[in-house]
């Protein structure tokens, strides 16, 4: 299925698409169901769509073979006065990443997270982090790309790849 999708850099206006795929992250669990405006509206995601594209915002969008956005994996610049789940420090950026249900397991993911680290790389970036669930399938997916856990907390994995 790697041949139906393409993949092209996110633009300020993918913001919206951007907050559906933190609602899919939020609810990766078979029969999530967390409400999009109660994900959204929360501080704790909020924090990684809202105002996009600010300087140093970086990401990409999956789209099919119609144009129709299916995945998106991003990065954000966030401060230590309001850190994500897997902000591990000043400089380094952190990644969120979202592919509808149906698109799962097709090489979406995987793509999107080649593409962005490549790009962060070219940006400069030594290190990339991201924050995951335990238990969620898509940490089998992070480790085989090269990130490993660097702090557990309560339900959640914060993982980083060397860039360099």
């Amino acid at each position: 299925m790697a041949s139906s999708f393409r993949v092209r850099a996110a633009v300020a206006s993918d913001g919206a698409f951007l907050g559906d795929m933190v609602v899919e992250a939020a609810n990766w669990a078979q029969g999530g169901v967390r409400p999009r405006h109660e994900v959204i509206g929360g501080d704790d995601h909020r924090r990684y769509v809202a105002g996009w594209m600010r300087p140093g915002d970086a990401g990409f969008v999956a789209e099919d073979l119609h144009g129709e956005p299916v995945g998106a994996a991003w990065y954000r610049m966030l401060p230590r006065s309001d850190p994500g789940f897997g902000y591990v420090g000043t400089g380094v950026p952190e990644l969120i990443i979202g592919v509808r249900p149906i698109w799962r397991a097709h090489g979406v993911g995987r793509t999107l997270l080649q593409r962005l680290c490549e790009h962060a790389r070219s940006q400069g970036f030594a290190r990339i982090s991201l924050s995951v669930e335990r238990g969620n399938f898509a940490s089998t997916l992070y480790r085989t790309e090269g990130f490993a856990v660097v702090r557990s907390g309560l339900g959640r994995d914060t993982m980083v790849k060397r860039l360099r």
